[in-house]
């Protein structure tokens, strides 16, 4: 017998977890539903927390939620680990800079280090930027700067912090991020 669902559509940003409790409140109401989520076809009458959260990401919800938790406590003893280094990355920072940048640079680069160690990316872009500018005070061309910002694998954002960064510390900077504009 073929069974007549009512398509439903789930709203944007709508979880696993929303997904079933929506056709649940159909089933409920004795409405055969379905809905779509993440290219699986969900159906009121037989969806379980369960059964979606296995036919979508292949783990079951108790599954997913350890992992969940694992990857957030990870998260959070790396996040200790690196700020209880950030007086020490400062100082190897600091002195990566002198080693590259004009003397003029140095003090500001001394002021921004602990900056970015604390920040988002914990100081990934101090290295992006000093590579880049590297390769700037060494007559390197911008083709060669550019590949390597590229092969970075930036971000929106980090790409952005990377290029204000290049500006300020490198005399060609501003030629530099015009070009790769």
């Amino acid at each position: 017998m073929n069974k007549n669902y009512r398509e439903i559509m789930l709203s944007a940003g709508s979880t696993i977890e929303d997904a079933v409790n929506y056709l649940l409140e159909f089933k409920e109401k004795g409405i055969l539903a379905r809905a779509v989520f993440n290219g699986k076809v969900l159906y009121s009458d037989t969806v379980t927390m369960d059964s979606a959260y296995l036919d979508i990401i292949g783990k079951t919800k108790s599954e997913f939620d350890k992992e969940q938790q694992e990857r957030a406590e990870k998260y959070e003893k790396e996040k200790l680990e690196h700020e209880a280094m950030i007086p020490e990355l400062t100082e190897i920072w600091i002195e990566k800079g002198k080693s590259i940048l004009e003397k003029d640079k140095w003090d500001y680069w001394s002021k921004i280090v602990p900056v970015r160690l604390k920040d988002l990316y914990r100081g990934m872009e101090l290295g992006s930027c000093l590579d880049i500018v590297k390769v700037l005070n060494n007559d390197g061309s911008f083709d060669d700067a550019k590949k390597l910002l590229e092969d970075q694998g930036h971000s929106g954002m980090s790409f952005g912090l990377v290029c204000a960064m290049v500006r300020e510390f490198s005399d060609k900077g501003n030629e530099f991020v015009e070009y790769v504009g």
